[in-house]
């Protein structure tokens, strides 16, 4: 338990009684010997008299005589009222000093400080390192106390991650016991429980970078799409949206964000395996004016239903009645899949921008030109029902594809040798963003190297762009290239 009479600290100080109405020109006068704490304002009330106010002066006058200031200030002061100098006691407690202040006062000394966090809404992620586990709890209240009503819950990550979804384990330390939240981001708003998808704030930035670079009404498939980082805000800026994941509970999420962002319309959501949903996204029906006849389709997306455990009903149940509505959106993904041929067919016709623009002659994305419509505010519902939505089918063109699993994207490049069949494409292929982690000892030409060797393709003008450092020899990547016409279906190996 947190002793917090133990950082009190007791300041004997002087104060001077000034009317109230002269205490704007004696604070002017006392400039450099007035209290000068952070949070503290050295002009208080005089419990004796409601006209008159205490000015306090700094801890280093120490004289009753007031002789540490100048005797020309000294004069001034006598001659705009009676000074009169009164003893002052001031205790600076607990919740006076910062969580640094604290912890230092607390932690072994020599250990790193852990007083900042990521913010995830309100709760707090800590990484407690194994030295200070001893003292995770007393960490937690600290940063619970500093930063409340903001954080409600403080949360620490346990082990590695393990399983298939990516997503850590937390223990709550402080706090609320809820671990459903909501973020803002570029105008957007995402809900998401954060026990049961992944979400990282540093990777803000990033998100609006690569969302710059899509024009209004092309075509993005997002193969690992999560509760839509990008997938939200690339709908809402006028792009069709076809979005997958592999965790049921992400997918969940995704359909209420699109709702609640009202981007419902734009954004395709699947539940499956990366490389089944672009094979399946990219192959064309026998016949096209019947889903029936794409029988792979329909398999897929049978596959892909999502199956409801314990967990998801009580959560379902917390989120009420708009989280049962998008869990139904999801248990009839059979169904959506039956439309989904007739909903391409009835998009109206649009002029599309060739993404050829993005990609610019000195190795950067140009992303200069591209408005952000998320950040506008007003008008974004009537802009996307007035927005003309293309009538190109996914497996006839698609301008971008994102792939935002660093730790394992690159492996699954091998999903487009003889994806794409070359007969049914229009317009150029796909850039594709990869991202993927590089170690110190790495260099972009291997990372190039173990692409092209999963595509069986030479990559023409790869471009990096450095996401953010993840450890201190370790840094997360986007590599984008356009996708090799040998990964054309009549010219890929298919092994």
């Amino acid at each position: 338990m947190l002793d917090e009479s133990k950082f009190d600290v007791d300041l004997n100080l002087w104060a001077l009684r000034i009317p109230c109405q002269l205490c704007k020109a004696a604070t002017r006068i006392l400039n450099g010997y007035l209290l000068d704490k952070p949070r503290i304002k050295p002009i208080t009330e005089d419990p004796t008299c409601q006209k008159n106010r205490y000015v306090i002066l700094s801890d280093r006058v120490r004289s009753h005589d007031l002789s540490e200031i100048s005797s020309q200030k000294l004069d001034e002061l006598k001659k705009l009222c009676e000074v009169q100098v009164i003893p002052y006691s001031l205790t600076l407690g607990y919740s006076y000093w910062s969580a640094d202040h604290v912890l230092k006062q607390i932690l072994p000394p020599g250990v790193e400080v852990p007083s900042s966090f990521e913010t995830i809404g309100q709760i707090a992620h800590l990484n407690i390192h194994d030295e200070l586990l001893p003292y995770k709890d007393v960490i937690a209240k600290v940063i619970y106390d500093k930063n409340y009503p903001r954080i409600k819950t403080v949360v620490n990550k346990v082990g590695a991650i393990t399983n298939e979804f990516r997503v850590p384990k937390f223990e709550i330390l402080a706090g609320e016991r809820d671990m459903v939240t909501e973020v803002k981001q570029y105008g957007a708003i995402f809900k998401l429980d954060y026990s049961l998808v992944y979400w990282n704030s540093r990777l803000e930035h990033e998100h609006i970078r690569l969302v710059s670079q899509f024009q209004r009404g092309e075509i993005i498939c997002d193969m690992f799409a999560g509760i839509g980082p990008f997938a939200i805000p690339a709908s809402q800026k006028g792009c069709i949206v076809y979005a997958n994941d592999l965790n049921p509970d992400s997918i969940r999420y995704l359909k209420i964000n699109a709702k609640i962002n009202k981007v419902d319309d734009c954004i395709y959501t699947y539940n499956m395996d990366a490389r089944k949903f672009i094979s399946q996204l990219m192959e064309a029906p026998v016949c096209e004016n019947n889903a029936e006849c794409n029988v792979s389709m329909l398999k897929a997306c049978e596959d892909c239903s999502v199956q409801d455990n314990e967990e998801s009903r009580i959560e379902n149940t917390r989120l009420g009645v708009e989280a049962e509505e998008a869990h139904a959106s999801v248990s009839g993904n059979v169904e959506d899949a039956k439309d989904l041929y007739k909903n391409i067919h009835t998009f109206a016709a649009a002029t599309k921008r060739p993404s050829d623009c993005c990609l610019q002659e000195n190795g950067s994305i140009n992303g200069a030109g591209a408005t952000d419509a998320s950040r506008r505010k007003g008008g974004t519902n009537k802009r996307l029902r007035a927005l003309e939505l293309p009538n190109t089918k996914p497996w006839e063109h698609v301008d971008h594809i994102v792939m935002n699993l660093p730790a394992s994207a690159l492996q699954f490049l091998d999903a487009f040798k003889g994806c794409i069949q070359r007969k049914d494409w229009k317009g150029p292929l796909p850039l594709i963003h990869c991202y993927c982690f590089m170690r110190a000892n790495q260099t972009q030409e291997l990372i190039v190297s173990e692409a092209e060797s999963a595509l069986n393709a030479h990559i023409q003008e790869p471009i990096f762009h450095r996401v953010r450092d993840v450890a201190p020899n370790k840094a997360m990547f986007c590599l984008s290239f356009r996708l090799p016409e040998a990964c054309f279906k009549d010219n890929a190996t298919i092994n």
